[in-house]
This record gives structure tokens, C-alpha cells and sequence, in this order.
């Protein structure tokens, strides 16, 4: 473990991948469950807060401008930017850092709508930036430093998403709404900077892809793929799709729980979020990162998803008992660690599936059928609420769970080659 943490000193790059998936994880809970705690100490009614989960709806179809990353240089007249990477993430900050201020100025109650309008600017820019970021990280790190590039980048990750997530919440409960989006305007700035000084990939492409070969090579490239992929490549999508379903029902009205259905307060939620969430989401990563390096990549994507269902029934026990600051926490605590194992696994398989020379358009795709559920439950998981009340809904998310567990065993032939392969 010693080991693990010196290399961000040895290898240089490692501390700017920390960085930049600190960056990248920042604006996911201000236009989620930030936005969504928001609203609901506003007073605005479930139903609507769970429509606020379309918000999300640019991390699902980021696929669909990640091409022109591949493609274009948009800051190329910078002698520091002129690499796409690089360029596409400063814009994307400074784009999201001017939008944080502008909805620092803003409130639910009087201008619902446009809040949300601009929390979905928020989400595009942030989408743009996932792909940038996703791309870079291929990109910068040689075949011997990728498993700590991508311990280090989920850490910083989620870090920034309790940080988004936890710590706005306690300042908001005591300075306000606005002086918390500000001071997430004021990272989103830092991280601007950071992109900047952040080194060049050794191996840049010798010619940027014409427009049609970066719309039309990944996708064919992936389903041309050698046997162990092609014959898998259905179910390895639809893998992709459920394997975080259960969770994604699960996280997409906790916040609202925690706060409406338990009657938290706003610092309740976000200290937890930020001590034992935090530890424990740090803790998930690094032991998930040892699972896989012993075990494999099969052994860890089943195990993972099984302790992601079972921590779902802890939800279910709070809603019966009723208000339990202990009983919070240790659900938090058990939720946040198999999250964390969970995130490991999963990027190392999205990552074993990209092509080096479209790693921009491939890990957005794959990446974009892994938020759909996320964005998607919201309205579905407001209703059913409504309807069954908070403990059978979490009862449900542990069945939604089931069918990522079985594709599985479905994709194992195409998992083992992949560790062959790598």
C-alpha cells in the first residue's frame, strides 16, 4: 500500500491523473444528488425532484459529440494546448466555472426550470470533459502505470463527488446555497489550471482522424474486433447497461430519503458523506484494485455486484426503523465500500475493451451505457414511491441488481481472454 501512494511522487503524471479525476468527479453531484438536496429543502415536491435525474442526460449521449474530440483542437492557437486532450478539458472548465457562478445567483423555489437548465449545461460540459479526461488518461500513461493511473483517477473521483456531495451540504446548512456553488466554482477554476501545466502524451498521433473515419472507425472497430470480443460484444454491452442498475435506482432519491423521508439535516448528510463515506469509498477502491490484481477480473465484477445488492438492503432496514444517525452511517459506510470495490472493477473492464487509437469515442460510448441507468430511473424511482413507499422501493433495487450479476457468467468467456490478452 506504501508502495501505491509513493508512486504519485516517482511518477508525476499519477498526481495530475489524481487531480484531473477530481476534476471529473466534481460536477457529477452538483448536477445530481447536490441539485436534487437543493430542491428538496426548497420545498419542491418528489415527483418533480425525481424528473431533475434527466439533468443527467448528457453522460448517456456524450458518445454522440465524443468524434469531434477526437478531431478537433479547439484552443490549438495556445503553444501549451495544442493537443486536443488538453484543450477539450481547459474548455470544459472554464465553460463549468462560469455556469457554477451563474447558478450560485439562482434559486429553486423562484426560477425552477431555468436552474435546471442550467444544471443541464452543467452536465454537458462535464460530459465533454469525461471524454477529454478518458482519452488523456489512455493517452499519458504507458501499459506499466494504467492500474495506478486508474486507482488514482477514481480516487480523485470520488473524492470530488463527496466533496460535491457532502461538504456543500454542510456549508450550505450554515453560509447558504451560494457561497457553497461558489466555492465549487472556485475548484472547477484550479482544475482549469491544472490542465494547463498537465504534461503532453509521449506518442501523439502524426494526423488528427478525418471526421468521418473518428464517427465510423470505433464503432466498426469494435465489432470487428478479434474472437474473444465479437462473439460476446451484445452481451458485453448489455453488461455494461445493468451491472450498475441496482445502484443506480438505489442512489438516484437517496439523498431525498436521507432528508425528506428520514428528516436529516442537511449537516447530517454531508458529514456522513464526508468522513465515513469518504473513507470508506477510498478504502473499496484500493481493496477492490488488490482483489483484481489476485483474482481476476472475473471473480471481482461478481463478488462486487453481489456486496452492491446485499448493501442495498440496508436502506430497507433504515426506512423501517425509522431515524438512525449510527444506522446511517454504517449504511453509508457499507454502501460507499462496495461502490468503491464496484468502480474499480468496472473501469478496468471498460478500460480492457477500448482501442488505443479511438479511446476517446469507444470509453464514451461504454461509459455512456453505464450512466443511461443512472439518468434514467429518476422519474421511475419518483413514482415508485409514491406508490410503495421508501422500503419496498429498496427492496426492488436489489432484484433490479440481479440481472448484472447473471450477464456475468454470460461475458466470462470474453473476461478471461481479456485478462489473457492484458
Amino acid at each position: 500500500m506504501t508502495t501505491l501512494w509513493t508512486n504519485i511522487f516517482k511518477h508525476p503524471r499519477l498526481g495530475v491523473i489524481f487531480a484531473l479525476g477530481f476534476a471529473s468527479g466534481l460536477p457529477l453531484a452538483l448536477s445530481g444528488s447536490t441539485l436534487q438536496a437543493w430542491y428538496a429543502v426548497s420545498g419542491v415536491d418528489i415527483a418533480q425532484i425525481g424528473l431533475l435525474s434527466l439533468v443527467g442526460q448528457p453522460y448517456v449521449f456524450k458518445f454522440l459529440w465524443a468524434p469531434l474530440l477526437d478531431k478537433f483542437i479547439p484552443l490549438a492557437f495556445i503553444p501549451a494546448l495544442n493537443e486536443r486532450r488538453k484543450a477539450w478539458m481547459l474548455l470544459s472548465q472554464i465553460v463549468m466555472t462560469v455556469v457554477l457562478i451563474l447558478m450560485a445567483f439562482m434559486q429553486p423555489q423562484q426560477a425552477p426550470l431555468l436552474l435546471a437548465f442550467m444544471g443541464l449545461f452543467l452536465a454537458t460540459a462535464s460530459a465533454t470533459q469525461d471524454i477529454a479526461f478518458d482519452a488523456y488518461r489512455t493517452d499519458v500513461l504507458p501499459p506499466r502505470e494504467r492500474g495506478l493511473g486508474a486507482a488514482f483517477s477514481v480516487t480523485g473521483y470520488r473524492i470530488a463527488m463527496l466533496v460535491s456531495g457532502g461538504l456543500v451540504l454542510i456549508m450550505a446548512d450554515y453560509a447558504g446555497w451560494q457561497v457553497s456553488i461558489l466555492l465549487m466554482a472556485a475548484l472547477m477554476l484550479l482544475s482549469a489550471v491544472v490542465s494547463y501545466l498537465a504534461p503532453q502524451p509521449e506518442n501523439k498521433p502524426l494526423h488528427l482522424p478525418g471526421l468521418r473515419e473518428a464517427v465510423i472507425h470505433p464503432f466498426t472497430e469494435f465489432w470487428q474486433r478479434k474472437p474473444y470480443l465479437r462473439q460476446h460484444a451484445l452481451f458485453l454491452l448489455l453488461f455494461i447497461l445493468l451491472y450498475k442498475l441496482g445502484d443506480a435506482f438505489a442512489g438516484s432519491l437517496t439523498t431525498t430519503f436521507l432528508l425528506r423521508g428520514l428528516d436529516f439535516t442537511l449537516t447530517d448528510v454531508g458529514l456522513a458523506n464526508k468522513s465515513i463515506g469518504l473513507f470508506a469509498t477510498l478504502g473499496g477502491v484500493f481493496i477492490g484494485g488488490i482483489v483484481l490484481y489476485r483474482y481476476g477480473l472475473f471473480r471481482s465484477l461478481l463478488w462486487f455486484a453481489l456486496l452492491q445488492a446485499v448493501t442495498n438492503l440496508g436502506f430497507v432496514v433504515l426506512a423501517i426503523s425509522g431515524k438512525s444517525y449510527l444506522g446511517m452511517l454504517i449504511i453509508i459506510a457499507l454502501e460507499n465500500l462496495a461502490g468503491g470495490m464496484g468502480t474499480a472493477a468496472f473501469v478496468a473492464f471498460l478500460m480492457g475493451l477500448c482501442h488505443s487509437a479511438y479511446s476517446a469515442t469507444q470509453f464514451a460510448l461504454f461509459s455512456a451505457l453505464a450512466a443511461a441507468g443512472r439518468v434514467y430511473v429518476g422519474p421511475l424511482s419518483g413514482w415508485m414511491i409514491e406508490q410503495s413507499g421508501w422500503a419496498v422501493f429498496y427492496l426492488w433495487t436489489v432484484l433490479f441488481a440481479l440481472p448484472g450479476i447473471f450477464m456475468i457468467f454470460f461475458i466470462r468467456p470474453a473476461i478471461d481472454a481479456m485478462n489473457e490478452k492484458n
